[in-house]
């Protein structure tokens, strides 16, 4: 195709016939000699006399110039102009379709999908087959190779990955590859440089032609957020070097009522030639666990969102001794270890134990602590009720003390035995003990027990028929070390050791800490290594999709832990939340380590954006140029040789007008036809649709109203007219009370003023149903075009809030007792003008006063108009389902409808029930 600019040409050739428009001003001006003048006497008695027909001795300039642009026009009209024509592919064999299909792509998915649409549609109009796939997620097998229009049905299906390509499915895939026949390549990028596309893009070369698209735009990430210093630090990363700029990063998390909201905001500034920058957050401890996920201002992706666990959550952690610490013997002190072992990853606190639980601190920790007072015992037993974690430590305090002899202290996990035990000493029998193994249903399974760790003296628990429930702890001899016990929602937990190295060598051990960290007394700031994680399963509780959305994670499997420890992101193991037994852990897309880099192409592939513009033909347009211009050609012959005087002028003036609008109808009369659709549809109930541009898509509107009218004559005592399709730019849309709207991707937007008659339609009354007959494929999670084309197109209503259908909504008992909503699909999600906040169930009434009026909008994706819809004989147009309960799906279907019409006729006459008992009360009844 040979182009001049955006302008291309499919005949070329035919534009070497401009070559002729010289010569034909030339031939045009050509005029024959100068007659010769010789005087005749007679010639006096022609004076004053006129001639109706005028002749020229040579043409006007700009009558020339005229036709010389009409012909101009016609050469240019058959070359074939195309407006910003598209390269096509060369070639006629089979087409791959490649998408990385990664959390990079979220942001642009809507441009990637459209420049996929593009390509689908070229490859449909030259008759390639087509095979598509994504490489985040490629389906097992040969490549599927079909034709275009079957891949353009499941593109709205597609969706990206919330992980990268795995390099080693893509190893496989290169493997695929070498059966497969000759094909050419189109690959969606999405922007990220990775070690395995050298190798597929040879593998790919191999086979065709390769196309790359790829969006200029920069990839932004987040690496985990940390705590350091008092702050909380976020790296923000990029996959360009370019210019500096800044990235505004929100940290997002509930308020005490449970909403969530933004906490707090910050901006990354880059340096031009930076691909990283780092925000700090100096955020009180209060608001700082409050926050649940930080991510990137405006963009929509898995990799620009982080989740927070427990790792930034550091608990308040109060801790309090039996003796006061003596003054240079700080090593002695039963506090050193606990706060050297938790002052890291946790926040201190300290003072008098009423003040301590006036804070409701997440762990207290009584080191060596004997006796408390019964104002005390009730205080601390009430705090553990409600979920507090008791940590006790023993010592020579508790040994001498008759703390939970005789019976069991209410704080306090086990009975004691009075004195203790010491072993390895001059006085005692054997040697030091060390640790057994901890058991499987022990919260230390898993740990490493060092060689090194002894126990030289401890307090001995009582035997007792519940003891070996208690146990999560204990010596290699059997005696238990670590006993628990459940008091409520909380629990206390007693180490029979000092928290300090007089009776043991474990304070000084890195066990020390790491069973700190399993009891979730301490955060670890750090990712857990497989070793410390041996032996747990971690449940998903929210799951991150491409697009940066946290999902209920569902019935999903359990993750064991060694695979969460190495964090291997697929889609065996996604990015989300992870609960284990104590904490949780939230795996997300970049960890501490991670860089973006920007992919890098060989010179002789093709690269290019995302940004296209449409291919408009201008054939037709210059061909009417052409036409326009031989009228104005004949008009202007016709004045020029004085032909356009009296009758004539108005004959050729009446039939240039009906030229140029053949199809033009008199005021007049167009006023009196809208005088008469006026009236019919203020005469009988008159359902509408609003025409959407697409035939098909009308055409079923329509029937699916003939349907439901039938249905509403049968049923009910409404009698509807035939229905009528509306133009929202020009029709008045106050005659119809109920207006079916269903939603196509390419629909236009409405003029400011159809938006203005659009709002004062539903301030007075009216309801708008709209359809966006998407609910097979929203069921899956996918976002789809008629989904996002609504909120466009809704985004200028003055609409009210909206919820989901109540079960109690007057909706479900306006004629029939429905509780589903069912169109030619089934989902639930349809919603309605939320209920007032002060909505409550009267007395005796199966229901609430939600609203005193019509809900003005109902929106849903079940396509009702094709399953109401019925031809000429009365017959259903679409199949709903499959036998029986499709046919029982169809039913329910046309009760929806009738209950929605009854709904605008009626108003709230249903929800006015609830007044009957004040009403009865006034009477005296």
């Amino acid at each position: 195709m040979f182009a001049i600019g955006p302008i291309g040409f499919a005949a070329p050739l035919v534009l070497l016939g401009l070559i002729v428009l010289p010569i034909l001003w030339l031939l045009l001006r050509a005029v024959p000699p100068a007659p010769v003048r010789r005087r005749f006497p007679g010639i006096a008695l022609l004076l004053g006399l006129t001639d109706d027909d005028h002749e020229t001795d040579k043409m006007p300039w700009w009558l020339l110039a005229l036709r010389c642009l009409a012909v101009a026009a016609a050469i240019i009209g058959f070359a074939g102009p195309v407006l910003n024509p598209q390269e096509r592919a060369e070639g006629a064999g089979p087409v791959l379709i490649l998408l990385d299909g990664s959390w990079a792509s979220a942001p642009v998915w809507e441009a990637q999908s459209d420049r996929v649409r593009q390509a689908l549609d070229r490859a449909a109009r030259t008759g390639r087959a087509v095979a598509m796939l994504s490489l985040s997620d490629p389906a097992p097998g040969p490549l599927p190779f079909q034709g275009a229009e079957d891949w353009a049905q499941r593109l709205p299906s597609y969706e990206p990955k919330s992980w990268v390509p795995d390099p080693g499915v893509v190893d496989e895939f290169i493997t695929r590859l070498a059966v497969e026949v000759r094909f050419d390549t189109l690959w969606i990028s999405d922007g990220l440089a990775r070690g395995s596309r050298a190798a597929l893009l040879a593998a790919l070369a191999a086979k065709g032609a390769v196309q790359v698209i790829e969006s200029p735009r920069p990839v932004l990430g987040l690496r985990p957020a940390r705590f350091e210093d008092g702050v909380v630090r976020v790296l923000v990363l990029r996959n360009r070097a370019g210019a500096g700029g800044e990235v505004e990063v929100i940290a997002r998390g509930r308020d005490p009522v449970g909403i969530e909201r933004d906490l707090a905001r910050a901006t990354a500034e880059f340096a031009a030639g930076d691909r990283q920058a780092e925000i700090a957050l100096s955020l009180p401890a209060e608001l700082r666990n409050r926050i649940t996920r930080f991510e990137v201002a405006g963009t929509r992706s898995a990799g620009a969102v982080i989740l927070a666990d427990d790792a930034l959550k550091r608990r308040e952690v109060a801790l309090i001794a039996g003796r006061e610490d003596r003054e240079g013997l700080e090593l002695l002190s039963p506090l050193h270890y606990l706060r050297q072992a938790l002052a890291p990853t946790a926040d201190l606190i300290g003072g008098a134990l009423d003040d301590i639980l006036l804070a409701n601190p997440d762990v207290i920790v009584l080191a060596d602590v004997a006796k408390l007072a019964e104002a005390e015992v009730a205080g601390l037993t009430s705090w553990i009720e409600q979920g507090g974690f008791l940590l006790r430590f023993s010592g020579p305090r508790l040994a001498a003390s008759d703390v939970s002899r005789d019976t069991l202290d209410p704080l306090m996990p086990v009975r004691l035995r009075a004195g203790g035990r010491a072993v390895g000493g001059a006085m005692s029998w054997g040697e030091p003990k060390s640790l057994r193994a901890f058991s499987p249903s022990s919260p230390f399974f898993g740990l490493n027990v060092p060689g090194d760790v002894t126990v030289s003296a401890q307090v001995m628990a009582q035997p007792d028929p519940e003891l070996a429930d208690r146990v999560i702890a204990s010596l290699t001899d059997g005696t238990p070390l670590i006993t628990r016990r459940a008091i409520g929602e909380g629990q206390v937990i007693l180490f029979h050791v000092t928290a300090n190295a007089e009776w043991s060598t474990l304070p000084l051990s890195g066990l020390f800490v790491a069973m700190l960290e399993r009891l979730a007394i301490s955060t670890r700031p750090t990712w857990p290594d497989a070793e410390a994680m041996a032996g747990t399963t971690w449940v998903p509780e929210k799951l991150l999709d491409g697009f940066g959305i946290a999902r209920d994670a569902g019935a999903r499997a359990g993750v064991p832990g060694e695979v969460l420890a190495e964090g291997a992101i697929g889609p065996d193991l996604p990015p989300g939340l992870y609960a284990g037994a104590e904490r949780q852990l939230a795996l997300n897309v970049l960890d501490p380590t991670s860089a973006l880099a920007a992919a890098t192409w060989p010179a002789g592939i093709p690269v290019e954006g995302l940004t296209t513009f449409a291919e408009t033909p201008l054939k037709g347009l210059l061909l009417a140029l052409t036409g326009a211009l031989l009228l104005i050609d004949i008009v202007a012959s016709l004045w020029i040789s004085g032909r356009l005087a009296g009758p004539r002028g108005a004959m050729a003036g009446l039939a240039l007008a009906l030229a140029v609008n053949p199809g033009g109808v008199p005021v007049a009369q167009a006023q009196e036809v809208d005088d008469a659709l006026a009236l019919r549809v203020t005469s009988e109930v008159v359902l509408a649709h609003v025409i959407t541009g697409d035939a098909s898509v009308d055409g079923v509107a329509r029937a699916g109203l003939t349907g439901l009218s039938d249905r509403l004559y049968r049923r009910t005592s409404i009698e509807p007219a035939a229905p009528v399709a509306v133009d929202l730019e020009t029709d008045e849309l106050s005659f119809f009370p109920f207006l079916y709207w269903p939603v196509t991707p390419d629909q236009p937007v409405p003029s400011a003023e159809a938006y203005a008659r659009l709002n004062r339609y539903l301030r007075t009354g009216g309801m708008i149903m709209f359809d966006t007959r998407d609910a097979h494929l929203t069921r899956r999670g996918s976002t789809t075009p008629e989904t996002r084309h609504l909120r466009n197109l809704a985004r200028s209503l003055d609409l009210p809030p909206l919820e989901p259908i109540p079960p109690d909504h007057v909706l479900t008992r306006t004629f029939y007792l429905l509780q589903d909503f069912p169109g030619r699909h089934t989902s639930r999600e349809v919603w309605v003008e939320a209920a007032p906040a002060d909505a409550i169930r009267a007395e005796g009434m199966p229901f609430r006063n939600l609203n005193d009026g019509v809900t003005p909008v109902v929106i849903g994706g079940n396509d009702w108009a094709a399953a109401w819809a019925i031809n000429e004989r009365g017959q259903s147009l679409f199949p709903v389902g499959r036998g029986f309960t499709g046919e029982r799906q169809r039913e329910i279907a046309y009760r929806f409808g009738i209950n929605l019409i009854m709904h605008v006729l009626t108003g709230n006459y249903k929800s006015d029930q609830v007044h009957v008992p004040a009403l009865l009360d006034r009477l005296g009844q």
